[in-house]
């Protein structure tokens, strides 16, 4: 199993019923080179969120990237996805690895939160994630997380994604706080040349 994600893209699905359309467009980005996928799709059913993991999951397998599930981690097991990423109302960081030992890797939200940075570590999380960074069209209403917060989480000695209205224009600036990975949705999903959108995020790395 990977137990640590590479520097780069952190992309995360957009919620889309139509699994075709989901594949194609998940196969320009691994093809772009991504450093990790979560699946997530808050409106699919059991049904649906099962066909959409197993298929990302080849398709992750193809591109050798790492594929994390977000929320659920039976389905992240089932499935033999890498990990699962674990937001604030969502299993107990501790719970899931005593469950499932390192069979998965288990990344964890912590928002503007250090001190739940810290938990999350003490109880097995093998990436930490901050945010949002910036004013997010997928959730506007997000706490604020500041790019001195990164530095400090790299005392951590896990990888640190950041997420929320990070661009190519803004991402640099964030690397350079201390991200490990930047994580975006709409910034790689939403636009018109999928591939060119993850170069562009890439270029915050050099």
């Amino acid at each position: 199993m990977i137990n640590r994600l590479s520097r780069g893209v952190y992309a995360i699905t957009p919620d889309l019923d139509d699994t075709d359309t989901l594949l194609q467009m998940t196969a320009t980005a691994l093809s772009a080179g991504l450093a990790c996928l979560q699946f997530r799709n808050k409106q699919a059913d059991a049904a649906l969120a099962l066909n959409q993991a197993r298929a990302l999951r080849d398709l992750c397998a193809h591109y050798n990237t790492p594929l994390i599930i977000n929320d659920d981690a039976e389905l992240a097991a089932s499935i033999g996805a890498t990990g699962v990423h674990l937001g604030g109302d969502d299993a107990d960081v501790q719970a899931t690895r005593e469950r499932y030992g390192s069979a998965l890797l288990i990344g964890a939200s912590c928002y503007n939160d250090m001190q739940r940075a810290e938990r999350a570590c003490a109880a097995g999380a093998d990436y930490v994630a901050f945010g949002a960074m910036f004013p997010s069209s997928t959730k506007p209403k997000a706490v604020r997380a500041s790019a001195a917060l990164l530095t400090q989480a790299r005392a951590l000695q896990v990888p640190v994604v950041a997420i929320g209205g990070i661009t190519p224009d803004n991402g640099r600036a964030i690397v350079q706080a201390g991200a490990d990975l930047l994580a975006a949705i709409d910034g790689l999903f939403g636009q018109g040349d999928i591939a060119a959108a993850v170069r562009a995020y890439q270029l915050c790395f050099q």
